[in-house]
């Protein structure tokens, strides 16, 4: 594997990758009304962003923000139609020099690595440790203040240099990062942009291997700012804590959210993605529960409750499958 990023920022600003970006990011999105209008022109407006980029004149346009709850509030912030096929062209040539660095343990916003795949490293992890169920698994489990809020701007410039050296590059991922800030200048990426699924991930990548080359870790897994130790020995979780917290204030700027922060044996349950883990068994998170019941009284079509029914067969969930089974559908005009 090279260490070398060898793309170049006319690769990304080609033409061609432009289009197959284009192609991209319009799956799904082709009935939306800004993506219909920036494609009844679509070769112009490729040109006009190439040029640009070229000419070093392009700058990101303000972002449109609004809340949703999914199902804790959050803050989203849309970028315009261009700015978004240029996020996708970059996402394109950065996502697999990067992704082949991060360790095999992290799960959020990777292809092949989604929930699921997170919680069945979980599984195993905890059957590992307990040596199938003989011995007593602790549970470490973190959460992070604030996660995407608080990503430092020139930190997360600078990992970025120590494998793209191209000038150019760096000026346009300079741009994109330097295009939002949250509570303070040069702090903070947007929800919703594709390059900052991919940067944060480059950004824990640095506790990721914190995690495994200074602490020496095995049994670890990360999805976004969620992530859990396991251990047989519950001294060794303690003292590690102190070690996590240091790094992230110190390395990343990151502070761990104080109230999800816990230490509990498997065996108590574990809230971990949803889900609350025992060890023959998981169940649904109470709250998770609720609110798909409240949905499913209030009345669904067909792709929700698909959507329902593929998410409960990863766990013990035979009464809520069975309610939403036999809920009528509701037919969308």
């Amino acid at each position: 594997m090279s260490n070398r990023f060898v793309h170049t920022y006319e690769d990304i600003i080609s033409i061609e990758n432009l289009l197959a970006a284009w192609e991209e990011f319009t799956v799904g999105k082709r009935g939306r009304i800004d993506v219909q209008e920036f494609g009844l022109n679509l070769m112009s407006n490729i040109f006009a962003l190439r040029r640009d980029l070229v000419g070093k004149t392009y700058v990101h346009s303000p972002y449109h923000a609004f809340n949703i709850s999914d199902p804790k509030p959050r803050n989203i912030h849309k970028a315009a139609v261009s700015d978004r096929l240029l996020h996708h062209a970059v996402y394109r040539m950065l996502y697999p020099y990067f992704d082949a660095r991060f360790i095999a343990d992290s799960f959020s916003c990777r292809l092949g690595k989604g929930t699921h795949r997170a919680l069945d490293r979980f599984r195993s992890f905890a059957n590992k440790v307990s040596l199938n169920h003989i011995r007593t698994v602790w549970v470490l489990k973190c959460d992070i203040r604030k996660f995407f809020a608080n990503i430092d701007h020139t930190i997360l410039l600078g990992i970025l240099g120590r494998s793209i050296t191209d000038k150019d590059i760096k000026w346009l991922l300079g741009r994109i990062v330097g295009s939002f800030s949250s509570t303070r200048h040069g702090v903070g990426l947007p929800l919703g942009n594709l390059t900052s699924q991919l940067f944060v991930n480059i950004y824990m990548n640095e506790f990721d291997q914190f995690v495994k080359k200074k602490l020496h870790v095995k049994h670890y897994v990360r999805y976004a700012d969620d992530f859990v130790f396991l251990s047989e020995d519950r001294s060794c979780l303690i003292g590690a804590l102190t070690d996590i917290a240091n790094f992230l204030g110190s390395r990343l700027r990151l502070s761990l959210h104080p109230d999800k922060v816990f230490i509990q044996t498997f065996a108590s349950g574990v809230d971990f993605l949803g889900w609350t883990h025992f060890p023959d068994h998981r169940v649904l998170r109470t709250t998770t529960k609720r609110r798909m019941m409240n949905r499913i009284s209030e009345g669904v079509g067909d792709m929700t409750k698909a959507s329902y029914l593929g998410l409960l067969i990863h766990g013990n969930a035979f009464e809520a499958q069975q309610k939403i089974s036999n809920t009528p559908n509701i037919i969308f005009a």
